[in-house]
Protein backbone atom coordinates (compact mmCIF):
# COMPACT_ATOMS: atom_id res chain seq x y z
CA UNK A 1 0.00 0.00 0.00
CA UNK A 2 0.77 3.66 -0.91
CA UNK A 3 1.40 5.77 1.87
CA UNK A 4 0.21 8.60 -0.11
CA UNK A 5 -1.56 8.80 -3.28
CA UNK A 6 -2.78 11.75 -5.23
CA UNK A 7 -5.06 10.86 -8.10
CA UNK A 8 -5.22 13.31 -10.94
CA UNK A 9 -5.35 16.69 -8.02
CA UNK A 10 -6.53 20.09 -9.51
CA UNK A 11 -6.50 23.24 -7.67
CA UNK A 12 -8.19 26.92 -8.95
CA UNK A 13 -8.34 30.19 -7.60
CA UNK A 14 -10.62 31.81 -9.79
CA UNK A 15 -9.40 32.22 -13.22
CA UNK A 16 -5.62 30.80 -11.92
CA UNK A 17 -4.44 26.78 -11.94
CA UNK A 18 -2.54 26.37 -8.80
CA UNK A 19 -2.29 22.50 -9.61
CA UNK A 20 -2.78 21.13 -13.27
CA UNK A 21 -4.01 16.74 -12.58
CA UNK A 22 -1.12 16.13 -10.08
CA UNK A 23 -0.31 12.22 -10.12
CA UNK A 24 1.95 10.37 -7.92
CA UNK A 25 2.43 7.67 -4.91
CA UNK A 26 4.78 7.82 -2.05
CA UNK A 27 5.11 4.78 -1.20
CA UNK A 28 5.49 3.15 2.81
CA UNK A 29 9.01 4.05 4.05
CA UNK A 30 10.02 6.65 1.30
CA UNK A 31 12.23 9.71 2.42
CA UNK A 32 10.86 11.78 0.04
CA UNK A 33 11.34 15.29 -1.57
CA UNK A 34 8.68 17.56 -3.22
CA UNK A 35 11.04 20.68 -4.99
CA UNK A 36 9.76 23.33 -6.90
CA UNK A 37 10.54 27.16 -7.06
CA UNK A 38 8.14 29.59 -5.07
CA UNK A 39 4.53 29.18 -6.54
CA UNK A 40 4.89 26.32 -7.53
CA UNK A 41 2.09 24.57 -5.80
CA UNK A 42 4.04 22.79 -3.10
CA UNK A 43 2.42 24.20 -0.15
CA UNK A 44 -1.25 23.94 -1.84
CA UNK A 45 -0.55 20.28 -2.61
CA UNK A 46 0.45 19.94 1.09
CA UNK A 47 -2.44 21.96 2.37
CA UNK A 48 -4.94 19.64 0.27
CA UNK A 49 -3.09 16.49 1.62
CA UNK A 50 -3.56 18.12 5.06
CA UNK A 51 -7.74 18.69 4.38
CA UNK A 52 -6.95 22.10 4.84
CA UNK A 53 -7.89 23.01 1.61
CA UNK A 54 -10.56 21.05 -1.18
CA UNK A 55 -9.03 19.86 -4.26
CA UNK A 56 -11.17 21.07 -7.64
CA UNK A 57 -10.31 17.64 -8.83
CA UNK A 58 -9.30 14.51 -7.83
CA UNK A 59 -8.37 12.39 -4.81
CA UNK A 60 -5.94 12.26 -1.93
CA UNK A 61 -5.18 9.16 0.32
CA UNK A 62 -3.06 8.81 3.08
CA UNK A 63 -2.38 5.04 4.34
CA UNK A 64 -5.89 4.38 2.44
CA UNK A 65 -7.76 6.82 4.01
CA UNK A 66 -9.41 9.01 2.11
CA UNK A 67 -8.11 12.79 3.01
CA UNK A 68 -12.33 13.66 2.47
CA UNK A 69 -14.16 11.49 3.12
CA UNK A 70 -12.32 9.42 5.79
CA UNK A 71 -11.32 12.98 7.54
CA UNK A 72 -10.59 11.16 11.14
CA UNK A 73 -8.63 8.43 10.17
CA UNK A 74 -6.62 10.50 7.12
CA UNK A 75 -5.75 13.10 10.24
CA UNK A 76 -4.51 10.63 12.48
CA UNK A 77 -2.12 9.06 10.17
CA UNK A 78 -0.33 12.61 8.76
CA UNK A 79 1.51 15.04 11.17
CA UNK A 80 2.72 18.04 9.09
CA UNK A 81 4.71 20.57 9.94
CA UNK A 82 3.89 23.80 8.14
CA UNK A 83 6.24 26.93 6.82
CA UNK A 84 4.47 29.41 9.39
CA UNK A 85 4.81 29.74 12.83
CA UNK A 86 1.66 28.80 14.47
CA UNK A 87 1.40 28.76 18.57
CA UNK A 88 -0.90 29.70 21.50
CA UNK A 89 1.10 32.25 23.16
CA UNK A 90 -0.71 31.37 26.87
CA UNK A 91 0.86 27.63 26.56
CA UNK A 92 4.50 26.57 27.62
CA UNK A 93 5.99 23.98 25.64
CA UNK A 94 5.47 20.97 27.27
CA UNK A 95 1.60 22.21 27.70
CA UNK A 96 1.15 22.85 23.87
CA UNK A 97 2.04 19.03 23.17
CA UNK A 98 -0.11 17.60 25.88
CA UNK A 99 -2.66 19.71 24.06
CA UNK A 100 -1.87 18.25 20.93
CA UNK A 101 -2.17 14.49 22.34
CA UNK A 102 -5.45 15.39 23.75
CA UNK A 103 -6.62 16.84 20.04
CA UNK A 104 -5.73 13.00 19.14
CA UNK A 105 -7.09 11.00 22.05
CA UNK A 106 -3.70 10.01 23.32
CA UNK A 107 -4.14 9.91 27.14
CA UNK A 108 -0.16 9.50 29.45
CA UNK A 109 1.65 10.23 26.21
CA UNK A 110 4.25 11.83 29.01
CA UNK A 111 7.22 9.44 27.85
CA UNK A 112 6.99 9.70 24.40
CA UNK A 113 6.41 14.04 25.00
CA UNK A 114 9.64 13.90 26.76
CA UNK A 115 11.70 11.82 24.06
CA UNK A 116 10.59 14.53 21.30
CA UNK A 117 11.84 17.04 23.38
CA UNK A 118 15.31 15.48 24.45
CA UNK A 119 15.23 14.76 20.55
CA UNK A 120 14.38 17.93 19.25
CA UNK A 121 16.91 19.65 21.60
CA UNK A 122 13.89 21.11 24.16
CA UNK A 123 14.45 19.65 27.53
CA UNK A 124 15.41 22.83 28.78
CA UNK A 125 12.75 24.86 27.44
CA UNK A 126 9.71 22.25 28.33
CA UNK A 127 8.26 24.97 31.29
CA UNK A 128 8.84 27.80 29.17
CA UNK A 129 6.01 29.82 27.33
CA UNK A 130 5.83 29.96 23.80
CA UNK A 131 5.66 34.00 23.38
CA UNK A 132 9.31 33.51 25.00
CA UNK A 133 11.06 31.09 22.54
CA UNK A 134 13.15 32.47 19.77
CA UNK A 135 11.47 31.50 16.33
CA UNK A 136 14.42 28.67 16.08
CA UNK A 137 12.41 26.63 19.18
CA UNK A 138 9.04 27.55 18.07
CA UNK A 139 9.85 26.05 14.94
CA UNK A 140 11.21 23.00 16.83
CA UNK A 141 8.40 22.79 18.84
CA UNK A 142 6.38 23.04 16.02
CA UNK A 143 8.18 19.79 14.98
CA UNK A 144 7.27 17.99 18.03
CA UNK A 145 3.38 19.18 17.90
CA UNK A 146 3.38 17.13 14.29
CA UNK A 147 5.37 14.16 15.71
CA UNK A 148 3.22 13.74 19.27
CA UNK A 149 0.83 11.43 17.66
CA UNK A 150 3.53 9.30 16.27
CA UNK A 151 2.03 9.45 12.63
CA UNK A 152 3.20 7.12 9.98
CA UNK A 153 3.44 9.53 7.38
CA UNK A 154 5.33 13.10 8.46
CA UNK A 155 5.21 16.15 6.30
CA UNK A 156 8.06 18.86 6.68
CA UNK A 157 7.24 22.17 4.75
CA UNK A 158 10.36 24.17 4.30
CA UNK A 159 10.86 22.88 8.45
CA UNK A 160 14.61 24.17 8.53
CA UNK A 161 13.90 27.67 6.65
CA UNK A 162 15.78 30.60 9.01
CA UNK A 163 17.14 28.26 11.51
CA UNK A 164 20.64 27.56 12.63
CA UNK A 165 23.08 24.73 11.68
CA UNK A 166 22.55 23.22 15.52
CA UNK A 167 18.54 22.85 14.59
CA UNK A 168 19.50 21.20 11.35
CA UNK A 169 21.92 18.47 12.59
CA UNK A 170 19.74 17.34 15.46
CA UNK A 171 16.45 17.68 13.52
CA UNK A 172 17.76 15.29 10.86
CA UNK A 173 19.04 12.75 12.71
CA UNK A 174 15.95 11.91 14.63
CA UNK A 175 13.99 12.56 11.38
CA UNK A 176 16.82 9.82 9.94
CA UNK A 177 15.97 7.90 12.65
CA UNK A 178 11.84 8.30 12.31
CA UNK A 179 12.37 7.06 9.23
CA UNK A 180 14.89 4.05 9.47
CA UNK A 181 11.93 2.89 12.04
CA UNK A 182 9.48 2.99 9.12
CA UNK A 183 7.74 6.22 9.18
CA UNK A 184 7.46 7.57 5.76
CA UNK A 185 8.94 11.72 5.43
CA UNK A 186 7.70 14.01 2.74
CA UNK A 187 10.09 16.83 2.58
CA UNK A 188 10.09 20.23 0.78
CA UNK A 189 12.84 22.45 1.38
CA UNK A 190 14.86 25.24 -1.04
CA UNK A 191 18.00 23.59 0.56
CA UNK A 192 18.69 21.13 -2.36
CA UNK A 193 21.57 19.87 -0.29
CA UNK A 194 19.14 18.43 2.28
CA UNK A 195 17.15 16.97 -0.48
CA UNK A 196 20.11 15.60 -2.32
CA UNK A 197 21.89 14.06 1.18
CA UNK A 198 18.55 12.79 2.77
CA UNK A 199 16.03 11.75 0.07
CA UNK A 200 15.90 8.88 -2.21
CA UNK A 201 13.08 9.66 -4.47
CA UNK A 202 12.23 13.17 -5.69
CA UNK A 203 9.31 14.91 -7.37
CA UNK A 204 9.11 18.45 -9.03
CA UNK A 205 7.10 21.01 -9.85
CA UNK A 206 7.04 24.01 -11.94
CA UNK A 207 3.70 26.11 -12.18
CA UNK A 208 1.24 23.84 -10.87
CA UNK A 209 2.68 20.85 -12.87
CA UNK A 210 4.37 17.56 -12.51
CA UNK A 211 8.26 18.01 -13.85
CA UNK A 212 10.08 14.98 -12.77
CA UNK A 213 9.35 11.91 -10.71
CA UNK A 214 12.59 9.84 -10.24
CA UNK A 215 14.97 8.32 -8.05
CA UNK A 216 17.68 10.05 -6.47
CA UNK A 217 19.95 8.48 -9.15
CA UNK A 218 17.83 9.13 -12.25
CA UNK A 219 17.40 12.59 -11.28
CA UNK A 220 21.20 13.05 -10.60
CA UNK A 221 22.15 11.64 -13.77
CA UNK A 222 20.53 14.03 -15.94
CA UNK A 223 23.15 16.26 -14.46
CA UNK A 224 26.36 17.26 -17.02
CA UNK A 225 29.20 14.62 -16.97
CA UNK A 226 31.85 14.97 -13.69
CA UNK A 227 34.93 16.72 -15.25
CA UNK A 228 38.37 17.41 -14.11
CA UNK A 229 40.56 21.24 -14.04
CA UNK A 230 44.10 20.97 -14.33
CA UNK A 231 46.32 23.95 -13.56
CA UNK A 232 49.60 22.73 -15.99
CA UNK A 233 52.81 24.97 -15.86
CA UNK A 234 53.77 25.54 -18.46
CA UNK A 235 49.86 25.97 -19.54
CA UNK A 236 50.06 23.66 -22.33
CA UNK A 237 47.77 20.76 -22.65
CA UNK A 238 49.11 17.32 -24.13
CA UNK A 239 48.15 16.56 -27.29
CA UNK A 240 46.86 13.37 -26.43
CA UNK A 241 44.18 14.63 -24.05
CA UNK A 242 42.57 17.21 -26.44
CA UNK A 243 39.78 14.95 -27.39
CA UNK A 244 39.22 15.30 -23.80
CA UNK A 245 38.78 19.15 -23.65
CA UNK A 246 35.80 20.90 -22.72
CA UNK A 247 37.33 24.56 -22.64
CA UNK A 248 40.26 26.43 -21.53
CA UNK A 249 40.15 29.72 -19.56
CA UNK A 250 42.42 31.62 -16.99
CA UNK A 251 42.02 28.59 -14.45
CA UNK A 252 43.18 25.98 -16.44
CA UNK A 253 41.89 23.12 -18.80
CA UNK A 254 38.77 21.70 -18.01
CA UNK A 255 38.35 18.10 -19.25
CA UNK A 256 35.56 15.60 -19.56
CA UNK A 257 35.79 12.89 -16.92
CA UNK A 258 33.80 9.68 -17.41
CA UNK A 259 34.64 7.80 -14.54
CA UNK A 260 37.00 8.28 -11.38
CA UNK A 261 39.56 5.50 -12.76
CA UNK A 262 40.23 7.89 -16.18
CA UNK A 263 41.71 10.44 -13.74
CA UNK A 264 44.89 8.28 -13.45
CA UNK A 265 45.17 8.14 -17.25
CA UNK A 266 45.11 12.05 -17.75
CA UNK A 267 47.62 11.76 -14.63
CA UNK A 268 50.07 9.50 -16.55
CA UNK A 269 49.57 11.65 -20.15
CA UNK A 270 50.50 14.85 -18.25
CA UNK A 271 53.73 13.34 -16.21
CA UNK A 272 54.69 11.67 -19.54
CA UNK A 273 54.48 15.02 -21.43
CA UNK A 274 57.11 16.48 -18.89
CA UNK A 275 54.32 19.41 -18.00
CA UNK A 276 54.13 19.96 -14.06
CA UNK A 277 50.41 19.84 -12.44
CA UNK A 278 50.27 22.95 -10.13
CA UNK A 279 46.67 22.00 -9.09
CA UNK A 280 43.71 19.41 -9.84
CA UNK A 281 40.32 19.93 -8.97
CA UNK A 282 36.84 17.87 -9.75
CA UNK A 283 34.00 18.71 -10.16
CA UNK A 284 30.18 17.28 -10.29
CA UNK A 285 27.07 18.87 -10.65
CA UNK A 286 24.78 18.57 -7.68
CA UNK A 287 20.96 18.61 -7.12
CA UNK A 288 21.08 22.34 -7.27
CA UNK A 289 22.83 22.21 -10.52
CA UNK A 290 20.66 19.82 -12.31
CA UNK A 291 17.27 21.62 -10.52
CA UNK A 292 18.28 25.14 -12.12
CA UNK A 293 18.41 23.10 -15.28
CA UNK A 294 15.36 21.51 -15.37
CA UNK A 295 13.29 24.72 -13.98
CA UNK A 296 14.80 26.64 -16.57
CA UNK A 297 14.06 24.50 -19.56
Amino acid sequence: MSAIVFDGISKQFGQFTALNEIRFEVAEGDFFALLGPNGAGKTTLISILAGLSKPSSGRTTVMGFDVQKDYRQARRAVGIVPQELVFDPFFTVRETLQFQSGYFGIKNNHAWIDEILENLGLTDKADANMRALSGGMKRRVMVAQALVHKPPVIVLDEPTAGVDVELRQTLWAFIRSLNQQGHTIVLTTHYLEEAETLCNRIAMLKQGRLLALEDKAQIMARGAARTVLLKLKPAQLPATLTPLLVRENEHGFELKLSDCTQLEMILNEVRSAGVALKDVSISQPDLEDIFVQMMSA
